[in-house]
């Protein structure tokens, strides 16, 4: 597969970013934003069960006006990355892919963000790869564990009339792109790892952890995402109303203040830290 790169495009503000799509590291990828750098953190949006990266232009673009890099890719076997695997990968694989495209695009730790299957992917990564990541966002984390395959089918059919039409076209597309078989092999894998390692992974992720829940998500219920926020050493978990499961597609706005909200809480942190390094320090010198 060749390299593809759409043209410049203008931010309202008069500024130039880039927003390019094609194979990168081994993954069709879609840029947004300028590049990645080594003294700044880019952010990597990771899509959900047999989708593409596609749903999360919304977000991708919101954020990247900001001035942060945005790479979103198709997961291995999906979509427009279904050539990158022979056989569609497990979650524990898919993340082990997923972190090396990371490795040779981005110079440092990033700010995952991961939407419903996704964010199985994304928790695996978190934990076996944890110098990729400097803090997470999980968008409705499913599969929720204990719940059947049949059943979880259910809550998907139930969350669609409460998405935006222009979704379910990008959805059914994607699904298409991937296949069915494929599709049904990734969802075995899911629900696999949402009954053994996904908690497992959850409780071991080492960053700070936002859980973002669409009010009207039928796919994670309320209950779940509560007490997978408790899982996490250091998660909290917030509602954006009016949104279902692809908050991130419906609400863009709302899910990427919600994001710098989160972030910002870094730099807070940074400067106590070095404000603190300066005053003992000082103190150092006086005694």
């Amino acid at each position: 597969m060749t390299e593809q790169t759409a043209p410049d495009t203008a931010r309202p503000d008069g500024a130039g970013w880039r927003e390019e799509q094609g194979v990168r590291a081994g993954l069709f990828t879609r840029s947004f934003g300028p590049p990645p750098r080594e003294d700044g953190t880019t952010a990597v949006l990771v899509h959900g069960l047999g989708l593409s990266g596609r749903y999360f232009a919304p977000l991708a673009r919101r954020l990247a006006a900001d001035g942060t890099p945005v790479l979103v890719p198709d997961l291995p076997g999906n979509a427009r990355s279904r050539a990158a695997a022979r056989r569609m990968p497990d979650v524990e694989r898919a993340a082990d892919a997923l972190a090396r495209w990371h490795r040779r695009l981005s110079p440092g730790p990033s700010l995952l963000v991961a939407n419903s299957v996704g964010c199985q992917v994304a928790a695996a990564l978190a934990v076996r790869h944890p110098r990729l990541v400097r803090r997470l966002v999980l968008l409705g984390p499913a599969l929720e564990p204990d719940v059947s395959g049949l059943r979880h089918c259910g809550r998907l059919l139930a969350d669609a009339p409460r998405e935006p039409l222009s979704l379910l076209g990008v959805a059914a597309t994607d699904y298409l792109l991937t296949g069915p078989l494929r599709f049904a092999a990734s969802l075995r894998h899911a629900l696999r790892d949402a009954t053994g390692a996904f908690e497992g992974h959850l409780a071991r992720v080492a960053v700070p952890t936002l859980v973002i829940r669409g009010a009207g998500d039928t796919i994670a219920s309320h209950a779940w995402i509560r007490h997978a926020a408790r899982l996490l050493p250091d998660g909290r978990a917030v509602d954006v109303p009016g949104a279902a499961h692809a908050a991130h597609y419906s609400a863009p706005e709302a899910v990427a203040r919600l994001i710098e909200e989160f972030t910002a809480e870094e730099s807070t942190e940074e400067t106590t830290e070095e404000t603190e390094a300066e005053e003992a320090g000082k103190a150092g010198e006086k005694a």
